[in-house]
Formats: C-alpha cells, structure tokens, sequence
C-alpha cells in the first residue's frame, strides 16, 4: 500500500537540526539540559543524559559502574535511606545523617553516603553481590541533588579520590 502525504507546516524554532545516525537514546529518551556542570575524570566514558540523570558516566574495567548527577524529590535524610535501603541496610534518623562527614557542592554542605554489599537498583534489576555506593546529596535551594556511584565494591574504592574531585568541580550551568 502507498500513501501520499501532502500536509507540510513551517519549521518552527523547537525544531532541532535532524541528526544523521542518532542512537535510540538520542532519539527517544527524554532529555533535559543540565543546571549543572562539572569536571569529570578523563577516564570516565560520558553516557548521555536522560530524564533523571543530569550527568551520566560509565567507569571501570567491568564496565558496570556508573556516575551520574541527579535532581531528587524529597529531603537529604529521604535519599540517604533510600540508597541505603538499596544495600539493605537500616534507616539513619536525622541526628545519624547529620553526623555524615559533609563535603561542600554547589554552594551547600552535602553529606557524603557510603554502603556495600548485595546492591538492589530496582527497576526491574536482579540484585548483585560485591557492589559499593559512594556519593553525595545536598539541599540547594527547594532542590536536592545527588552524585550517585554505584559499581563493584574494588572498583568505587579505587575511584573515590576522583569522585571527590568531581563533586568539588561542580558548579550550577551558566
């Protein structure tokens, strides 16, 4: 069957350039500008962003670790527990969280979290066994924002230096 269009409309300022070759991402996922910015290790691959991930990073030799830089819902001692929770481990009150060692990010103090051990992402994801998190989560403003790591336990340990680097290089988009 052939079909025939002849409906044509002016190309209107939202239109982007058409992009030969795009990946599936580029055409499909969601994507937002980033309001941050921020110096990564010259050794972690950049991954698009999406969604929810401002700044997405892949890292290490198994190719299963990642960074990324998020906006979150909810309070600072709400995402603590919650990637706790993804480690089962217990819950931190808010006297525990405010303990945290504390880093400065985008003008604020974040809290610095760390758990091991059996990794539960969600999503539809089977847990994995040897996993570690390291990263950080601050109020700015309304806003929360996190850096997330999350990969093999030797591989987030070897990377912690540089992503304490990262978090100090970040820096709201002009």
């Amino acid at each position: 069957m052939e079909v025939t269009s002849t409906e044509t409309r002016a190309v209107l300022s939202a239109d982007k350039p058409v992009k030969l070759f795009a990946s599936s991402d580029e055409r499909f996922r969601a994507t937002v500008d980033s309001p941050v910015q921020g110096d990564a290790a010259a050794d972690w691959l950049s991954r698009p962003g999406t969604e929810f991930r401002l700044l997405n990073y892949a890292f290490g030799a198994s190719g299963s670790g990642e960074v990324y830089v998020s906006r979150s819902m909810g309070s600072v001692l709400d995402n603590v527990n919650r990637w706790l929770k993804q480690f089962e481990q217990k819950d931190l009150d808010q006297v525990e969280v405010d303990a945290l060692e504390k880093v400065s990010m985008l003008g604020g103090q974040a809290v610095w979290v760390q758990a091991e051990g059996s990794y539960a992402s969600g999503m539809g994801k089977p847990t994995v066994e040897g996993f570690a998190l390291a990263g950080t989560i601050v109020q700015v403003g309304a806003d929360i924002y996190t850096v997330k790591m999350v990969g093999p336990k030797d591989e987030v340990a070897a990377e912690r230096v540089k992503l304490a680097a990262f978090v100090k290089s970040l820096r709201m988009a002009e």
